[in-house]
């Protein structure tokens, strides 16, 4: 089920996004106190944005914005929300967003042809392995997306692999929505409990909050340890709370699509001009078709790639990789830059290393230290020179080895109110008394 739009010509595709560009300039201009006063500020008439090359015209939206002004953003009176989320806030204040009935069904329409990009259809029974309460979206999203589509949904939640394996037992569904460092929990409780995995129902997860591919579509380290046990299918997602958008993989896996019905996407350098194509940059976003709190060139802080050729499933819509990284969150150690998932991808080298958590901090002379913390099977002086070669070999950093209990490290990785697992914690924006 791909949407006609997808399918057509980039310049048809341009042409589409054009007129709905212009549509939201207009809802903007006439209810968002937000974006009233930016265009005010900044002398910028609504009707003078006609196409996409007309967004450098206008002042990009941050993530401070949306903290300090919050209900500023919102388009509609309140009588009009009929349910509330919030993002998880792991690179400061979170911020809540309202839905109406019209978002939710927007939302609803997004998840399904994401689900369907993703091969699943209305004859599959999904498992939701991630939570619907804490006023987390993903869960919310992919229910209303299954329903939607037509397709059956169980709702297990987050954790316990006991009760998930229950569930794949007495339901038998074919897809799982999962974080995929959870399916190695999985593995390893069917490993103890002597479950035949690949005798299961199971043909596929949709994946979410975690990479599973390099910058050139191959798997990483995290899926391929997957695939060794369990012959099933992985798809990438990526999206947030903000976008309400979702870029889902097709079967041929080469980067999640994009929706142009739904989002308008730019790549910005530093000074938030185009990239080249081919070339990394922040991912920022327009919402189309939002009621409640659309978001006019809002920075994600997401580095990505976009690629533009064809895909052979049909669709025509840009796809992008897989994030590189986040923009706060990038790490200038001794000349080398690198983001946090390059780190997380040589951990998973390592069968010894059961659970991990980095934190990068400042050290004494002010430039950037960096501390893996982490529960191992054979945590001795072995391992931590390995660790230590590896990294220095392919990154060219030497971090510092600290060896915690299981309990430890899922103490810092779960902490208070968080709904999905923190693998990275930046020290360095916290003022030390």
């Amino acid at each position: 089920m791909i949407p006609d739009i997808e399918k057509k010509t980039t310049a048809a595709i341009k042409e589409f996004q054009n007129n709905k560009l212009q549509e939201l300039m207009r809802y903007l201009h006439e209810k968002s106190p937000f974006y009233q006063r930016v265009f005010e500020k900044h002398d910028i008439d609504y009707k003078g944005i006609h196409c996409l090359e007309d967004l450098q015209k206008i002042p990009v939206t941050t993530k401070d914005d949306l903290q300090r002004y919050n209900t500023d953003f919102f388009c509609v009176d309140s009588s009009k929300i009929i349910d509330y989320v919030t993002t998880s806030g792991t690179t400061g204040k979170p911020v809540f967003f309202g839905l109406t009935e019209k978002d939710l069904n927007r939302i609803a329409y997004n998840e399904a042809m994401s689900l369907s990009c993703s091969t699943i259809s209305d004859k599959d029974l999904i498992q939701l392995m991630v939570t619907m309460d804490r006023r987390f979206i993903a869960g919310l999203a992919y229910y209303l997306g299954a329903r939607e589509l037509g397709a059956g949904i169980i709702r297990v939640g987050a954790g316990v692999p006991e009760l998930q394996w229950d569930s794949i037992s007495k339901f038998k569904p074919t897809y799982l929505i999962a974080v995929p460092s959870f399916l190695l929990k999985m593995i390893q409780f069917a490993k103890d409990n002597n479950i035949d995995i690949n005798a299961s129902s199971v043909k596929g997860v949709v994946c979410i909050g975690e990479p599973l591919k390099n910058q050139n579509f191959e798997d990483n380290t995290l899926s391929k340890k997957i695939k060794e046990s369990w012959d099933i299918e992985l798809y990438s997602t990526y999206a947030s709370t903000e976008m309400n958008t979702a870029f889902a993989e097709c079967e041929y896996q080469n980067g999640g699509h994009q929706h142009p019905e739904l989002i308008i996407i730019e790549i910005l350098d530093d000074d938030n001009n185009n990239v080249e194509d081919g070339q990394e940059g922040e991912l920022v976003i327009t919402t189309l078709g939002m009621e409640a709190m659309p978001l006019l060139r809002f920075k994600t802080g997401d580095i990505v790639k976009a690629h533009n050729a064809p895909c052979k499933c049909g669709r025509n819509t840009t796809r992008l990789g897989p994030v590189i990284g986040r923009k706060e969150q990038m790490i200038k150690y001794k000349g080398t830059t690198l983001y946090p998932p390059a780190m997380y991808n040589l951990l998973d080298d390592f069968p010894d290393v059961l659970s991990y958590i980095i934190e990068l901090d400042k050290n004494e002379i002010d430039t950037d230290k960096i501390t893996i913390k982490l529960f191992a099977k054979n945590p001795d002086e072995n391992l931590v020179k390995r660790l230590k070669d590896h990294f220095r070999a392919k990154l060219r950093v030497l971090p510092y080895i600290a060896f915690l209990s299981e309990q430890e490290v899922s103490t810092l990785k779960f902490p208070k109110m968080s709904r999905k697992p923190m693998l990275f914690i930046d020290k360095r924006c916290i003022i030390k008394k």
